[in-house]
Formats: structure tokens, sequence, C-alpha cells
């Protein structure tokens, strides 16, 4: 055994200064607990980095991953990484998520004051990643395939939904105060007009034209005629539903000379307009009309459709769900029926739809119903992301009447995550009818998808720029890049004997951006290697320095007789087969546990034999590129958590870790040893959405002391018993 007790780090200093605390209390009080004696010895180890047998293999970079901030930082990290090892892999920092924002601008500082942190340390940085389908900025990488837009010459095409110039005879319908229409001589050309009479002045609603045309709800509509009258005078004009007889917008009041005048007035039509009306009735004489027009705009550049997100009719029986103490929802009729039996805030009895992909953060959208109750009242309506119940975005409320009405709202998306479209009803005491909800957006009727050769070329121009900005940054002193991460999918459609690569076919679009579904699968590796050679040695990287790797997980797999393993040798000599390309390294991630089932750990210690065995005739540089090590009771179990595991189970993960090591130096031979590198310094902290939640993986506690592990690592590294 190797025991340098004089060349002690930092991070073993202070807890061998702990001990000589821990020794003087002893004398004056009690025995030290046997939880602090059992792990003494590890005290007298040297740091894990002189281990290495430099003669052998003075390339070989003995590596740890952590937070470049972390390490910028100056914290204990950074003593232990610098003290312990020759390499570093930053966590996060070096992603494309974590350096493009949402309009593609590219802030790479943390990347270059790490570089910078790393120089004068004097370790080196395993890139990592330059291309990955996973923690990509989705929303800039998706923009740039959005349909493009046609444009148009600027030109506005009128929509008619009437049009007269009364030459055909006839004239427009109407009623009221023994008024009369007819179509006469005498328009202002010679040609023909239409003549309307009222022989004394009423209200103006009691003499009317009217002209039957459906009208767009929510479309601004123009009046456009020639007039002249017996009188001066004004008339007005609307649009109404004919059912009811209710308004549904109204055009400014117009005046009348005695003179032909041209008019040009606007309004929005409301839903339900199905009726246009001039009122004359307080005009009492001649008014003559021509050239007769109701029209809207419309430009080529400009024009939307909706997209629905949401539609229900409640055709199904399903009524939409809730919750809240009295609420009941229910289908009678085709139609949802909320019963509420006692208010409460608003927010404490609540009807939701949950979608699967998020809405778009910075989206309107738009809510079109249908909606009665058995009181006059209002409810609210909003976006929200349940993780944490954050509010993304409120609708105007929704003015409930005991009729019918149908509403149209709108509101953006204000945040990310949001999956929830709830109703706020707990302050309507009654019952609440509700039809025909949709939720949409509009996207524009003037655009055409992009082709596949054009979303190829628009993203290697992204690749292109991204990798261009990751070396300019690096300035060519991270010199060992993770070229492409985990690109192996675990699916075989093709049934070929390889797994494919890693798509939205067999992965998860709403999460992920799979750059090979519109790349390529040859010409993606090819593509983002070619780019790192061209501009490592542009922004002044020495060409024969560089190193290009592919990382992926399972390659240990044995439950698939390590196929993982074969499916990424067999891609390699593929992209390879190009006679252009060249791929220097495959990293293997590692992210193993003890299985305390005998047989179990078996077959993983056979496989792990085996992939190092597959991988060694590849002929490529291997590096372990993320080992790290819990603990389970039988494969795919859950692992146990820290406080779970004995000290005797603690040592016979320092046995597997001493197993591994070994047979990379046994298996891999030393040419082609790059090096391994220790995923997690640390156990893991028991919080959420943290690497292996809770779990013993580090080679140190979370205190920072040395654990069986660290024993385990450094006699794999020196092949001493």
């Amino acid at each position: 055994m190797k025991n340098k007790s004089l060349l002690i780090n930092s991070l073993a200093i202070l807890s061998l200064f702990t001990a000589c605390a821990d020794d003087a209390i002893v004398d004056l009080r009690t025995e030290k607990p046997a939880s602090i004696v059992q792990y003494e010895y590890l005290n007298a180890y040297d740091v894990l980095k002189t281990y290495v047998d430099r003669s052998v293999n003075p390339n070989f970079k003995l590596g740890i991953a952590l937070g470049a901030n972390d390490f910028m930082a100056g914290t204990q990290v950074r003593s232990l990484a610098v003290s312990n090892f020759d390499e570093m892999t930053a966590g996060n920092e070096m992603k494309y998520a974590s350096c493009v924002s949402d309009n593609g601008a590219m802030n790479f500082s943390t990347v270059s004051n790490f570089v910078t942190a790393a120089q004068t340390a004097g370790m080196t940085i395993y890139g990592h990643t330059l291309a990955w389908h996973s923690q990509q900025n989705n929303k800039y990488l998706n923009s740039l395939l959005a349909d493009k837009e046609v444009e148009g010459d600027g030109s506005v095409t009128n929509k008619y939904a009437y049009q007269s110039d009364f030459e055909d005879g006839n004239p427009i319908g109407g009623w009221g105060n023994n008024s009369t229409r007819e179509v006469v001589d005498g328009g202002p050309d010679g040609s023909k007009c239409l003549k309307m009479n009222n022989p004394s002045a009423v209200n103006p609603w009691e003499a009317q034209a009217a002209i039957d045309v459906s009208f767009e709800g929510g479309q601004v509509y123009f009046l456009s005629f020639k007039v002249k009258g017996s009188i001066e005078g004004s008339i007005s004009a609307a649009f109404q539903h004919s059912a009811d007889y209710s308004g549904k917008g109204d055009f400014p009041s117009m005046n009348i000379t005695t003179d032909w005048t041209e008019v040009l007035v606007s309004t929005t039509a409301q839903d339900g307009a199905d009726r246009f009306l001039f009122n004359y009735g307080a005009y009492a004489g001649s008014i003559y009309i021509d050239d007769l027009s109701i029209y809207y705009e419309s430009n080529s550049g400009e024009v939307s459709i909706p997209v629905p997100v949401i539609e229900d009719d409640y055709s199904s029986g399903n009524p939409i769900g809730g919750w809240g103490a009295g609420l009941t929802m229910s289908v009678a009729d085709g139609v949802c029926v909320v019963e509420n039996t006692s208010a409460a805030q608003s927010w404490e009895k609540q009807l939701c739809y949950e979608v699967t992909t998020p809405f778009t953060n910075g989206t309107v959208y738009f809510l079109r119903l249908k909606i009665k109750g058995t009181q006059d009242n209002s409810i609210g309506v909003s976006f929200q992301n349940p993780d944490g119940y954050i509010g993304c975005g409120d609708f105007p409320a929704l003015n409930v009447t005991t009729d019918w009405q149908e509403l149209t709202v709108s509101t953006v998306c204000t945040g990310e995550g949001a999956t929830r479209l709830l109703f706020n009803v707990g302050a309507y005491e009654g019952t609440l009818y509700l039809d025909d909800i949709c939720l949409y957006y509009e996207k524009s009727a003037n655009a055409i998808p992009l082709t596949p050769e054009e979303k190829k070329d628009t993203l290697t121009w992204a690749m292109d720029n991204w990798i261009r900005g990751m070396m300019e940054a690096t300035g060519g002193y991270v010199t060992t890049w993770e070229a492409v991460n985990e690109p192996i999918s675990g699916a075989d459609s093709d049934g070929d004997g390889y797994y494919d690569l890693q798509s939205a076919s067999n992965g998860d679009a709403s999460a992920n951006f799979y750059w090979q579904d519109y790349l390529g699968n040859e010409d993606y590796v090819r593509i983002v290697v070619a780019k790192a050679r061209q501009y490592f040695q542009e922004y002044g990287g020495n060409p024969s320095d560089l190193k290009l790797f592919i990382n992926d997980y399972n390659l240990e797999s044995w439950w698939d007789g390590n196929k993982k393993a074969k499916s990424l040798v067999h891609w390699i000599e593929t992209w390879e087969s190009d006679g252009v390309t060249k791929i220097d390294g495959i990293g293997t991630q590692m992210h193993v546990s003890y299985i305390l089932n005998e047989a179990d750990q078996k077959a993983q210690e056979d496989a792990i034999v085996n992939m190092f065995q597959i991988l060694a005739a590849s002929g490529k540089l291997i590096k372990i590129s993320e080992l790290d090590m819990g603990i389970c009771e039988k494969t795919f179990a859950t692992g146990l958590k820290t406080e779970e595991v004995t000290f005797e189970q603690q040592q016979k993960m320092a046995e597997f870790y001493t197993f591994i090591i070994r047979k990379y130096f046994e298996i891999i031979p030393v040419e082609q040893q790059y090096g391994i590198t220790q995923w997690c310094a640390t156990d893991s902290k028991d919080e959420k959405n943290v690497w292996r939640q809770g779990e013993p993986v580090g080679l140190w506690d979370l205190n920072y002391n040395r654990k069986p592990t660290y024993e385990g690592f450094l006699k794999g590294l020196s092949g001493e018993e």
C-alpha cells in the first residue's frame, strides 16, 4: 500500500487538525466514537493523482467534474480539485443552454473566466459538450425552424360583404313609418340609385333599411357610399343580430347635404352580426344613395389563422376537471354544468385543463367560449405552472350573465412551464354552464414550412455559429472536447442489430432538441467534427493537439449484451467512412451502482469487462468520462440513501471502484488510455433536482471527509493491494 503521510493536501490537513483537536479532548474526557475511528485510516493516504504511474502513461488525465462557478469562487471544492486531479469537466456552464439566449445571443464570459482560472491553477479542461440533444435552448432553435413568411407587395385587397350600384333595379329591404325604398334614375352620373323616402321625422330606428348578410366578429368593416338628400340632415348605421335585435356595432353618424357627397366610415362587427341597418327615421325627406359597399381590408402579409390548443364541446360526455370543496362538474345535454354550493376565495375552487406541452412564453393566446350562469357575476381565467403554482398570465375577467353569450378574451403567457388553464370559480355561488371552449393562438396564413434542405442549412449555420463562439472563448486552451454527447438511443427500429440515433421518434421532443433529425444521422457528427477542427485552429489551437470524443452512457449494459457499446463503435465507423471525419476517442459515462444481489453484481462486472474489450478493439482513445457509484439491492432497484449505507457496504463500493479502474488499466492498451474522470466529488445532497438525490456517490462526504471509496479509487489507480 502506498502511504505518504508526509504529503497531505489541504483537505487532509484539515481532517488531521480536527483529529488532533479530538485527541486533546479524548485525553481529558472520553474515547472517540467508533464511527470516527473507523475512518481515520483514510487520513494517511496522499492525494489521488500521486497514485498514477506517470512513467507508464505520462499523458494520463485524472479528472473531476465540478461547477465552473464553484471552482472560480475559490471554495473548498477548488482546493480539492487542484490537489487531487489533473483535469476538470464543467457541470453545465459549457453547454448550449447556458450560453445561448432565447434570441440567439451568445454569452461566453463564464467560459472565458473558467479557462483563465484553470490556466492559473495549472489544470486542463475537458470540453463538455459541443453537441447534445438535451440542455439546448429549444425556444431559439425551434424559432429558426418556424414557417417562413411569404413576402407580399404590401397592397391591400378589399373583401366585400355587400356591394351594389343599383343598376339591376333591385332596392334593399326595410320597414317602418310608411317609408319606402326604390331604385330610380338620377344618380351622380345619370345612372340608377337607391331612393329612401321617410314622410315624417320619428325616432331614428323607426324607419330602417336592412341588408341581411353575415359579418365576422372582431373584423373592422368599412361603409362606403355616395349620398345626397332633399334637405340637410343625418342618418346612422349599425350591425345587428337579427334573432334578438341586439346591437353588434355602430358606425359614426353621417351628415347629408343637398349635393352629392362621398361617405367613408368604419366600425368593428361583434360576434353574431348578421344584419346591416340604415336608421333614417329622424330624417323627414328623400335620401339618394349610390355605389354602396360594405367591406374589410385584407393585407396579404398580415392575415392570421387560429391554431387551437384546447377544444372542448363536451360531446365526449366528460366534464372539465377541477377541485375545491362543494364544487361538482357534470355534462348534461352536451353542456358542462359546474355547481358551486358556497362562495369562497376565487382561487379556492378551480376548473382546470392541463396540457402535456407547455404553453409558449410570450405568445398571445385567445380564449373563446359560450357561458351563462344562474346569477350575474364574473370569474377569472389564468395560466399556471403547477411546479410551484406560479401564475403565468391572467385573462380579463369573464362577465357571466343569466343568458348565453359567446365571449372572446386574450392574454400573453408570461412564464415558462405553464401547462394549466385555470378557471377560478370559488367566488361564484351558483351554477355555471360552459360550452364550445377553444383556446388558440394565431399564426400567419401567409407562411409556408421550411423544406428539409432549408432546415438543415439553417441549423448547420446555427451549429457553426455555436462552435465558432465556443472555440473563440476557449482560445485553443481546451484541447479535448466531447464533440457529441449521448447520440445513441436504446431503440433498433430497422432491426439491423444496432441501436438508432436519439431522435424525436424515440425520445422526448417537448424537452429536447434533436439536431440529428434535421442534419441527418451521418452528417450530424461529421458537421460537428469539421466545425470543431476548423475553429479550434482558427482561434489559436495546434491541430495536432485536438482530441474529439463521442460520449455515451449504458455502454456497460449487461441486460442487452453491451449492445449500446457495439452500436456506438458501429456508428463511429459509419461517420468515419467518408474518409475525412476523424473521431479520436470514446467516453463511457459509467454512472454505476454496486448491486447487493451477488448474481446481478457478477453480471454487471462481466459486462464491464466486455465493454472495455469492445472499446479497446475500436483503436480509439478511451476515457471513463463520468464515473460515480451508488448502491442498490438488485438490478434497477432504487438506490439507497447515504444514511442507509453501512460501513461494510461502503467497503463493498470501494472494492467495486478498484475493480473498475484496474480493469480499465488491464484491458485498455496504454496508448489508448486517455484518463478517468470522477463525476461526483462528494455525496449528493438530499434535495430536489440534484444528481442522484441523496445517494452516496462521492469519494468525499458532504463535509469533504474522505470515504472508503477514496481508498478503493486510489487502489485502482496504483494497482497495489
